[in-house]
């Protein structure tokens, strides 16, 4: 085993909820990463796991520790089963339940095919990992259509979780921790080499870094206008990417919804990941005022991601195609907003996700059946929790 094997082990730390299986458990943190959340709900905090290695316990043990986790705003819940029990019926009863056990989440570890990644893979295939795309992509009944993709992630069943590696400049790092929802709508994007693509919403990074790991594309703008998100995000890709593609990858700061009129047509993929009401996050506000006051923000809401979507369908190419994607449960934030914009612009056509992503990684994630025409809708469930993740595919006809 190398040194970076042996260093690596002595990094990990037990986390994550008592899940015993004869021999192995798993062990609980507290969400102390709410407050990251809140800002993307698909980015992972430092929360690891560690390989046993006390005298005579084979490798492929861990250990239990259990801690007390942050207790959730009743205001909010309140709000949230009033809502989701209409939208997701029978549905939300479970997703409540994960909501509500940050401990049971799983993440799932991104390669970086920029960096040397032959440990970490054996690392994670040690611990039980297993590759998400390779076992999908061989399935012999609706297997998942991708294009040529050297995208890599590896999740877990049970909530285990890498170390985070800390941003060094010049260093890049091996992979990315993220809630593995968040690469439904970098698949559904179909990115390839040479084309041009835009991330309208893209802080902190993770579905650019995503993006570049399918492809290789001629022209790749991460937008971002708020600084400190802006400072974040060239962060991350100076983390993920290599200087040769500083001229592929550039940051912009421009207000997402005037790139409709300032780049009308100019590209062939976008990607609106655009702000939204953050479930897993609000949950946990830390008074009734904060999460009061934010579901008051959620109302204005719909407004600015009609206008973002609207935009991006005017900055992509007759022929192009627009993700949005949202981290939310909420149907005025996802299907609405969809169909608004469509019943706006005539130009714009939906296209089928159900078949393409849904029915393929259904071993994985579960999908609310709702409105299948408009998107597709991630719902946490008990043994996957993946999600909140919506995303919906829209073609501008030519």
């Amino acid at each position: 085993m190398s040194n970076f094997m042996s260093t690596i082990s002595y990094q990990f730390y037990i986390t994550r909820r008592a899940i015993c299986l004869q021999t192995k458990r798993l062990t609980a943190t507290p969400p102390w990463w709410s407050w990251f959340c809140s800002v993307n709900c698909h980015t992972v905090p430092e929360v690891v796991l560690q390989l046993n290695e006390q005298k005579g316990t084979p490798n492929n043990k861990v250990t239990k520790r259990c801690k007390k986790q942050r207790p959730s705003c009743q205001f909010v819940l309140d709000h949230f089963d009033e809502q989701y029990s209409k939208e997701l019926g029978d549905l939300w009863a479970s997703a409540r339940t994960v909501l509500l056990d940050p401990n049971s989440w799983q993440y799932g570890v991104m390669l970086n095919r920029f960096s040397a990644v032959t440990d970490i893979t054996e690392i994670l295939q040690i611990k039980g990992f297993s590759s998400l795309l390779l076992q999908t992509d061989l399935q012999s009944e609706h297997s998942l259509r991708l294009p040529h993709s050297t995208l890599q992630c590896y999740i877990h069943p049970y909530p285990l979780r890498f170390p985070s590696q800390a941003h060094r400049p010049g260093q890049l790092k091996q992979y990315y921790l993220l809630n593995a929802a968040s690469l439904l709508p970098v698949l559904a994007l179909q990115v390839r080499d040479g084309e041009k693509v835009l991330d309208l919403c893209s802080a902190p990074g993770g579905k650019a870094v995503a993006m570049m790991q399918c492809a290789t594309p001629a022209l790749l703008c991460c937008n971002e206008p708020d600084p400190h998100r802006r400072d974040w995000l060239s962060r991350t890709l100076e983390s993920f990417l290599p200087h040769s593609l500083n001229s592929r990858v550039i940051v912009s700061a421009q207000d997402g919804r005037s790139f409709g009129q300032s780049e009308a047509g100019t590209y062939d993929k976008v990607l609106v990941d655009a702000p939204c009401s953050n479930d897993r996050s609000w949950l946990y506000s830390s008074s009734s005022q904060q999460g009061e006051q934010r579901l008051k923000e959620r109302a204005r809401l719909p407004a600015l991601q009609a206008q973002l979507l609207r935009s991006a369908l005017s900055a992509v190419r007759p022929g192009g195609v627009v993700v949005y994607s949202t981290c939310t449960l909420s149907s005025s934030e996802n299907y609405t907003v969809v169909e608004t914009v469509l019943n706006d612009c005539p130009e714009a056509e939906p296209e089928d996700l159900w078949e393409e992503i849904a029915i393929p990684l259904s071993k994985y994630f579960t999908f609310s059946p709702a409105h299948p025409d408009l998107g597709i809708l991630v719902v946490p469930q008990p043994g996957k929790t993946w999600g909140p993740m919506f995303l919906s595919r829209i073609r501008r006809r030519k």
